[in-house]
């Protein structure tokens, strides 16, 4: 079998790659390609990778290529974990909110929106060497923005098996679990969550079938109340009875998070610039065959365990349930069918299944609905190059800038990505 990840000269995957080892198994995993357009990058990643893969008594051969399409040619999987622009582009996505005194972020936010049209027509380039190289592979992407890259591959890729996958479901299940005890098994829980990816909120958890919410939410609620700076406000958590993803904070709490912004710098990205440079240092020591502690310090806790579960899932046919990104298909009611939506999926063989879920109270869906006009035309300007609909998506969005704002933050991201954007020269 072989796995293909694109962006594999990524600071994340000496992580996959010991997901893949841990269940070398249940997965016979036998080729894993990591391609990447950096070759200095992906030589001193993937030098490391093969050798973790040697010290484990080489259960599967590491290729490394810049060449995207010999790296799907023939997968079974692909992930996607790539960049456009790198770091740097990250930083100008945060550094375009600050200066207009927005947020500024990489998933949310106008970042997130330059992010996104960098991003959408390489992922579905990818899915168009999939069709041809690899038909009937899975597509599983961690691309941030991870919902928006995967309303992409729905409406423009339909035909090539995708799902969006998010590492802050697992986060908050692994937290909720370490709540209720020491020891417990995340295959005996589940978590009940719907929303959009970085626009969630969680509204149930149970342990072996039990409904423990109860006991979750008031142990939340009680933490909250010891916190000298908690960051919810009870009162929000007790009129919801749901608990926020905490991106949600850039929206309940826009005052309170552009004031942060006032210390930068170091905005993430460039704190995230030194610890990369310092696990890239640390990966090409010769000797060295197991990843650094200094990992955690790049977030993205339980990528491994994320991305090697779904695909062990799949493989095996295990029936297993997974907050993913999937269109829904009609398991919300009234929503639209063809929202992609993240929620609880069951994970087989024959795909992925969006479970029956209710559909979140009046005062989450508004939001979720603005978010989601503003991510629709967001996709459509990425794909055609299409400067009304960026602008009406910037509109659109609940922490955009004000009407009479948008025109020059438009232009300022164009400007600054114009490198990474070439479907926008026409226009």
């Amino acid at each position: 079998m072989k796995v293909a990840v694109i962006g594999g000269g990524s600071s994340y995957t000496p992580e996959l790659v010991n997901g893949f080892l841990e269940r070398v198994h249940s997965f016979p995993l036998t080729e894993l390609w990591l391609m990447d357009i950096l070759p200095e990058r992906l030589e001193i990643v993937g030098h490391f990778a093969r050798r973790m893969v040697q010290a484990a008594g080489s259960p599967f051969t590491v290729h490394l290529t810049t060449d995207q399409r010999a790296a799907v040619a023939g997968a079974s999987y692909v992930t996607t974990q790539l960049r456009v622009g790198w770091m740097a582009a990250r930083r100008e996505d945060e550094y375009l909110g600050h200066r207009h005194g927005l947020i500024g972020q990489e998933t949310t936010g106008v970042g997130g929106m330059a992010k996104a049209l960098r991003t959408i027509p390489v992922i579905l380039q990818i899915a168009a060497d999939m069709r041809e190289l690899a038909p009937g592979a899975l597509l599983v992407n961690f691309t941030n923005p991870a919902g928006l890259v995967t309303e992409a591959l729905a409406r423009h890729a339909p035909d090539v098996p995708s799902v969006g996958v998010c590492n802050v479901p697992i986060t908050t299940k692994m937290d909720m679990l370490a709540a209720l005890g020491e020891g417990l098994a995340p295959e005996r829980a589940e978590l009940d969550t719907l929303g959009l990816n970085h626009l969630t909120w969680h509204r149930g958890f149970t342990l072996d079938g039990e409904d423990v919410w109860p006991q979750i939410l008031g142990g939340f609620i009680d933490h909250l109340r010891q916190e000298a700076a908690p960051e919810w406000d009870v009162a929000l958590i007790e009129a919801l009875q749901m608990i926020p993803n905490y991106y949600l904070q850039y929206y309940y709490y826009t005052e309170k998070k552009r004031a942060q912004q006032a210390a930068w710098p170091p905005s993430r990205a460039e704190a995230v610039m030194k610890i990369e440079d310092d696990l890239l240092a640390q990966y090409a020591e010769p000797d060295r065959d197991r990843p650094p502690a200094d990992l955690m310090k790049r977030g993205g806790a339980y990528y491994s365990t994320v991305a090697t579960q779904l695909l062990n899932a799949h493989y095996n046919d295990l029936n297993e349930i997974h907050v993913v990104n999937v269109p829904h298909r009609g398991a919300v009611s009234g929503y639209p069918d063809d929202y992609v939506l993240e929620l609880p999926c069951r994970i087989n063989r024959r795909g992925i299944q969006p479970l029956p879920a209710e559909p979140l109270p009046a005062v989450c869906s508004g939001l979720l609905h603005a978010v989601k006009a503003y991510e629709l035309l967001t996709v459509t300007a990425a794909v055609h190059g299409d400067r009304n609909a960026a602008y009406q998506a910037l509109l659109a969005h609940p922490i955009g800038p004000a009407a009479d704002q948008v025109g020059a933050v438009l232009h300022d991201l164009l400007t600054v990505n114009q490198a990474y954007l070439p479907q926008f020269s026409h226009s």
